[in-house]
């Protein structure tokens, strides 16, 4: 069974080895990287279906990596990202998030979780076509679902696969007030391991690409509204 290519960014070996024998174990092809700009290039190359992203690498680290993937457009700016790190801090936590991550792993981790949130993240991703009309129009910006596309004036802008599902589901929901809780929900699943913090963090990356033209309302003590 071939369930597509997972590229690992990792430089320590035994962590490598073993995230490589549990994604084969589930029919995944996986290509390692020890260096960021390696597996940049094998990124680029290769068009994943998802990237699992040391935050520790000796050149260039995970969150650069992340950033730098989310700039190059096309496949690369929608590839699932999930990342490692042998840190818990929040605040590597909440820029891993800003620039793009769908997951965070702090090692050690179990093998089981760690498979299951590589499912997770790919159904969230690749999940069943969308019903309903194919674009959206919010303000001034429109949401195709079809293409998972947002395009302000007309023109694109990239999102990461998160922030256009959140984006997605808030246009779907005009008009509500939706509270954090049903936007983790909706967007990442009953099955997301993280906090409320991570629709804040999405919410404020929506509002810095998609600028004024997004009428997103903050709804205090609730949560978002679009408008």
């Amino acid at each position: 069974m071939d369930a597509g290519t997972i590229v690992v960014v990792e430089d320590d070996a035994h962590i490598a080895d073993l995230v490589d024998m549990l994604l084969r174990g589930e029919g995944f092809r996986v290509l390692q990287a020890t260096e960021g700009t390696t597996g940049l290039a094998t990124i680029e190359r290769e068009r994943p279906r998802l990237v699992v992203l040391d935050v520790g690498l000796p050149d260039i680290d995970g969150l650069e990596v992340c950033r730098r993937m989310r700039a190059m457009g096309g496949s690369a700016a929608r590839t699932p990202v999930i990342m490692l790190t042998a840190r818990d801090g929040e605040i590597d936590r909440v820029l891993g998030l800003e620039l793009g991550a769908d997951d965070y792993v702090t090692k050690p981790f179990s093998n089981r979780e760690f498979v299951a949130r590589v499912k997770a993240v790919l159904r969230r991703a690749e999940g069943p076509p969308p019903e309903g009309p194919e674009v959206i129009t919010v303000g001034n910006v429109e949401v195709d679902t079809g293409r998972r596309e947002a395009r302000v004036n007309g023109q694109p802008v990239a999102l990461a696969a998160r922030e256009f599902d959140l984006l997605q589901y808030l246009a779907e929901n005009q008009g509500l007030a939706l509270s954090r809780r049903q936007l983790l929900d909706g967007v990442w699943g009953s099955d997301w391991y993280g906090d409320d913090r991570t629709v804040d963090v999405h919410v404020r990356q929506l509002r810095k690409k998609l600028g004024d033209g997004l009428p997103l309302a903050t709804v205090w003590g609730v949560g978002y509204r679009l408008a």
